[in-house]
């Protein structure tokens, strides 16, 4: 690991923090964060450290960090390989081993914000204008809820640039499971129809009508929540 973003970053830890951390990210017995570790540290503070130290860190280093039982220590590897990605921008094959890193280590993506904050900016850049299977095989046989939410969230890459189709195509894989989705897994698939509906909001209300009725309420609620108030009391009437 980098000393100097290590140093940086344990010099900033809060044991005051901690406890509301744990809170937040549901890490009690029988949450979806259970035995995640903290040391206090606000998202915004890792970000400068990593802004600052990224271009000194190896692979090496990030598989240590990513096999930490600290979550900010786990969020400043995949901050890191976002900088990493994101400055070798004319290098597509150190992109790919970005790429190839991440997806080998998703065991390590185990809540919620480290899904958010890396895998659009990562996995979903780099198949902007490639193929996109795996997006599809995540959110259909992801083993874990964080390896489905990668695959539909990554979807954000190709909302950004006006590209619609794939966040529909698999927000429809979450409605046709037959299995109870998880609250997350809602809440990420009602938020990238939202996203999806700021670039085409009638595109947005016509894939809803013929299905709000049998859509979990939670992803409903999500992905209406920019429509006229009128409109989205019409759809809450549908379930």
């Amino acid at each position: 690991m980098s000393s100097r973003l290590l140093s940086s970053l344990l010099a900033k830890a809060d044991p005051s923090q901690v406890a509301g951390l744990s809170r937040f990210f549901k890490c009690g017995p029988g949450e979806y964060g259970q035995g995640d570790k903290f040391l206090g540290i606000k998202v915004p503070i890792t970000r400068a450290i990593v802004r600052k130290y990224w271009n000194e860190v190896r692979f090496e280093e990030l598989e240590e960090w990513l096999a930490s039982p600290y979550h900010e220590i786990r969020l400043a590897a995949l901050l890191t390989l976002v900088e990493l990605y994101s400055n070798w921008r004319r290098e597509p094959e150190f992109q790919k081993e970005c790429v190839d890193f991440y997806l080998a280590h998703t065991k390590y993506i185990n809540n919620w914000d480290l899904v958010d904050l890396s895998c659009y900016r990562l996995l979903g850049e780099y198949i902007r204008d490639k193929e996109r299977s795996i997006l599809y095989d995540l959110a259909r046989d992801g083993k874990t809820i964080w390896e489905r939410r990668i695959g539909i969230v990554s979807t954000m890459a190709f909302v950004r640039n006006g590209d619609l189709h794939d966040t529909y195509a698999i927000a429809q894989i979450f409605l046709d499971d037959p299995h109870p989705l998880h609250q997350l897994l809602q809440k990420a698939v009602g938020w990238l129809l939202r996203e999806a509906g700021k670039r085409d909001m009638e595109r947005l209300a016509a894939w809803l009508t013929p299905c709000a009725a049998s859509m979990p309420r939670t992803m409903l609620r999500y992905a209406i929540e920019k429509f006229p108030d009128e409109h989205r009391r019409w759809f809450m009437e549908l379930k």
